[in-house]
């Protein structure tokens, strides 16, 4: 039997994100199909200038973070990378891989591409581990953590938010899977 061959994956470039990805982040997630499995909708710009605010302090303090990614043209489609897991529930205290892109960047490798950069520079940073937390049914990330040789960990359910029905039938709460791959 012959072995098919492997895919070409694009060329990305990962890069620390600027004040101005805040912006272009907002722009980029304003889609409730992007948005589907964070929340349902898009969020304000204040949270993307705070959330690359933070991106800026991981890279500087521990050498990692969640990076904008760049196509190969150059330009933003997204975002990938690692940084500390922060919520009170789920994997405390490991190091969470993530990634984001704009609905026009989907189906095209780059989640993959970049996941596999942002795996070698956790490896070069001396991280030991990662988990990549996904929402059930959330089909296309669970394929990239296969991609990335990761296995499944253990299964949360989420709290639920305040206000939040969620849509479902669970209050709120939402299953979340926990994958990890050892570095």
């Amino acid at each position: 039997m012959e072995t098919p061959p492997a895919v070409q994956l694009p060329a990305v470039r990962l890069r620390v994100p600027t004040h101005e990805d805040a912006f272009v982040w907002h722009r980029l997630f304003d889609d409730p199909e992007v948005m589907e499995f964070h929340g349902g909708a898009p969020a304000e710009l204040s949270m993307y200038e705070e959330l690359t605010a933070r991106q800026r302090r991981h890279d500087a303090e521990l050498g990692f973070c969640f990076w904008t990614v760049l196509d190969e043209a150059g330009e933003p489609i997204g975002f990938t990378g690692a940084q500390p897991w922060s919520r009170p529930w789920g994997p405390a205290g490991e190091i969470e891989i993530g990634w984001r892109l704009a609905r026009s960047a989907w189906g095209k490798g780059y989640a993959t591409a970049a996941a596999r950069a942002t795996v070698e520079r956790l490896r070069a940073a001396g991280v030991p581990s990662v988990v990549a937390m996904v929402a059930a049914g959330n089909e296309r990330s669970v394929a990239v953590t296969r991609r990335l040789g990761m296995e499944l960990g253990e299964t949360f359910t989420t709290p639920s938010a305040p206000g939040d029905d969620g849509g479902d039938d669970n209050g709120g709460r939402r299953v979340a899977y926990c994958f990890r791959l050892v570095l």
